[in-house]
């Protein structure tokens, strides 16, 4: 019974997320039909989704329809270009007349409009409900890997990070403007931080230390990996719960104590210690517990849980989980209307410019098509404030739409105002025949791109599960 009502919780996550982006694409289109209405264009069709319409009813005149590739939408208005060869044959009169070159500009730019629009709308409600804060408030340095380039730089746990290659910086995460987002958009073979340490006299020292990167491997079919230089962001080592039997229980280890130091070092981050333990060594944690003073010292050696005896990728453990988490509830923040406009103007200006950058990592492999921003949205509405995130994202995705749109470029509406615009200067329309032509040749080469995103966002869904992922749940005997 639980297997079933989670495939039926799926599936309904799943239908919402494809009504999210139907609702987008239809008021798009509705932002072209309504001012070509409004212009006295001829509209032979209203179709959300391409292909051979599967469902369809002809209401005033206009057939409106459904078709059965799940991607994008159109109006048919033959008065503004013959768009056949994509859209499919319409009806069109034979006393049709052309339409003059501001109708066909006005019509054009109406989609963008309304997407715009409708991103001010979204906008509001989050400005209203709130949105949930998920950037991480600190930049100091929790954990650095042995044999890491952030390890052979000399960086070093405790380290709090204040610029990178120049940017201050004082988040981890968010905005494309903390520590992580900086390591991963960086254009240069060294990255350079600033940061402040603290010497043995207590006083604060300020260095810049040149780092070099990695590039995670990936699959064939993947997603090539980001910069990463390999830090971890500090964090308590609080103890949550501690499995029975473990060797943590056994050392008298209860949830809410704190690990300040390890083997007399003091530990950043919980990383410490779950890296420490896994090679099956003795270990000395100091620990504090709330309501007591002072701090107690304990040895502890870590053992292969009981059901992972003789499994591949089996590892000597502690048996604690943690309690805090980066992904704790950190409050809602209420940005204006425009402010949030402005930042997803910003983003996509900025993920432009990293794609054309020559020194950058991030490649045009590194965007996403419907099946990636699709699970995306499903994976948001697994969480707790789900649906604030979604209503903050559609803010994120219609500006993305306007702005494409607007392009000036073959097929989209920004083609068709340049189209409308030329008339207007030339006094005559482009030739029908090269028009079709180059739209139809643009069309394959969108359609080449999305197939080939499409194929990155499957690959990326699909991973590939390490052998410690297919470790079962940790049980010791407790003898």
């Amino acid at each position: 019974m639980a297997t079933l009502l989670s495939y039926l919780e799926t599936a309904w996550l799943i239908i919402l997320v494809v009504l999210f982006f139907n609702v987008m694409i239809f008021v798009h289109e509705l932002g072209h039909f309504l001012a070509g209405k409004w212009r006295g264009a001829y509209i032979d069709r209203f179709q959300i989704w391409f292909g051979k319409p599967i469902w369809q009813k002809k209401i005033g005149g206009v057939q409106w329809g459904l078709g059965w590739i799940p991607a994008g939408g159109f109006v048919s208005l033959p008065q503004l270009a013959d768009m056949q060869s994509i859209e499919g044959e319409a009806e069109i009169p034979a006393d049709l007349k052309p339409l003059k070159p501001l109708d066909k500009v006005i019509i054009a730019a109406a989609g963008p409009f309304f997407s715009l629009l409708l991103a001010y709308v979204f906008a509001v409600i989050v400005w209203g409900v709130g949105k949930p804060v998920s950037e991480l408030p600190t930049t100091t340095i929790g954990y650095i890997p042995a044999n890491s380039p952030a390890a052979e730089a000399g960086l070093l746990p405790g380290d709090t990070i204040r610029a990178i290659d120049g940017q201050k910086v004082d988040k981890w995460m968010g905005n494309m403007e903390g520590v992580r987002e900086l390591v991963a958009l960086s254009e240069h073979e060294k990255i350079n931080f600033t940061v402040e340490r603290k010497n043995e006299d207590g006083t604060l020292a300020t260095l810049t230390i040149a780092c070099g990167y990695k590039l995670p491997e990936t699959k064939w079919w993947q997603r090539g990996g980001m910069r990463q230089v390999g830090i971890i962001p500090s964090a308590p080592a609080i103890v949550g719960k501690v499995t029975p039997g473990s060797p943590a229980e056994k050392a008298g280890l209860t949830p809410g104590q704190h690990i300040i130091a390890l083997n007399g070092q003091p530990v950043y981050s919980p990383s410490a210690i779950s890296v420490a333990s896994a090679e099956g060594k003795p270990m000395q944690l100091t620990l504090t517990t709330p309501g007591t003073e002072g701090s107690t010292t304990v040895s502890i050696t870590p053992a292969i849980p009981t059901n992972w005896q003789g499994k591949e990728g089996a590892y000597p453990l502690l048996g604690i989980n943690w309690a805090n988490s980066m992904d704790a509830d950190l409050g809602l923040t209420h940005p204006s209307p425009q402010s949030q406009v402005s930042q997803s103007l910003k983003w996509m200006g900025d993920t432009i410019a990293k794609v054309a950058a020559p020194g950058s990592s991030v490649s045009m492999e590194h965007l996403s098509g419907p099946v990636g921003i699709g699970n995306y949205l499903f994976q948001m509405l697994q969480s707790e404030n789900g649906w604030r995130l979604i209503l903050w994202f559609a803010v994120v995705l219609n500006v993305n739409l306007a702005v494409l749109n607007i392009l000036p470029l073959p097929i989209v509406d920004g083609g068709h105002v340049v189209l409308g615009t030329a008339e207007i200067i030339l006094r005559r329309p482009v030739s029908g025949k090269i028009l079709e032509v180059v739209q139809t040749g643009f069309f394959f080469i969108i359609l080449a791109f999305f197939l080939f995103v499409t194929f990155k966002d499957v690959g990326d869904m699909v991973g590939s599960d390490s052998e410690t992922d297919k470790l079962p749940a940790p049980q010791f005997s407790g003898k």
